[in-house]
């Protein structure tokens, strides 16, 4: 014998059949009172299909089919905010390319982050700029709007370090999250932050890795461009998806 369910409907559709465009269904052994390790009766908690087509709670690593596993499938390894120091001047990390030079790059901040099995890895970040046409390691005084009828470009990426035992040339020649952007001027020009924002994927293995950050500023020959990176706000997340 076969027949279909209907609840709120005369003329099932399917093996369970609920209408009516308000309807719920309630399984009461996932309710935060029975469940309390994977719903925390706050925030919607995440239903998986298991291998038997169980319904479940449980984000177990032997697909939910054991009690006990609790690896969810994304996890924030850590958010950092202003992770980049401002400085005394509140100019953060400073990279220049001074003049004869077209091309500089620099490191603005090293991250470390453990990652507690093998794993794809995000990483998003939001680093604040001031450029100057002034060399902003001289101080205050080399704060200096543009007024020389020029334009720049600068980039922002990252490169992760395994292991963190030092970029090896394979590592530094994987960029991740690059961005850039471009000033040009007229005679005159003005001083404020500007906001660079980026995200990258890369897998890792288990261990303690070192996320690199460093900037690019490309300009003509005879100018001065300097740029400091994190003087304002800025932050970094990591993800890891296992």
């Amino acid at each position: 014998m076969y027949s279909q369910v209907g609840i709120g409907t005369a003329n099932p559709l399917a093996d369970l059949h609920v209408a009516g465009n308000t309807s719920t269904i309630r399984i009461e052994s996932l309710s935060a009172v029975n469940n309390p390790a994977h719903n925390d009766g706050i925030k919607p908690a995440l239903a998986y299909v298991n291998a038997l087509g169980d319904v479940t709670l449980n984000p177990s690593i032997n697909n939910g089919t054991t009690s006990g596993g609790a690896v969810a499938p994304i996890n924030f390894l850590l958010t950092l905010p202003d992770f980049i120091p401002n400085g005394p001047l509140n100019f953060g990390n400073i990279v220049t390319s001074p003049a004869l030079d077209t091309y500089s790059t620099g490191l603005i901040k090293k991250v470390n982050f453990t990652a507690p099995g093998s794993a794809l890895v995000e990483v998003k970040y939001c680093i604040s700029s001031l450029i100057s046409m002034g060399d902003l390691n001289l101080g205050l005084a080399n704060l200096i709007p543009f007024y020389d009828i020029s334009s720049r470009v600068f980039k922002i990426y990252f490169c992760i370090d395994i292991n963190n035992d030092g970029l090896d040339a394979v590592e530094a020649s994987k960029r991740f999250g690059l961005n850039a952007q471009s000033y040009a001027s007229a005679n005159q020009g003005i001083l404020g932050y500007s906001f660079t924002n980026g995200h990258g994927y890369t897998t890792v293995p288990p261990g303690t890795h070192s996320i690199h950050f460093f900037a690019e500023i490309f300009d003509g020959p005879t100018k001065v461009t300097s740029i400091g990176f994190g003087g304002a706000e800025d932050t970094i997340k990591v993800r890891v998806y296992n």
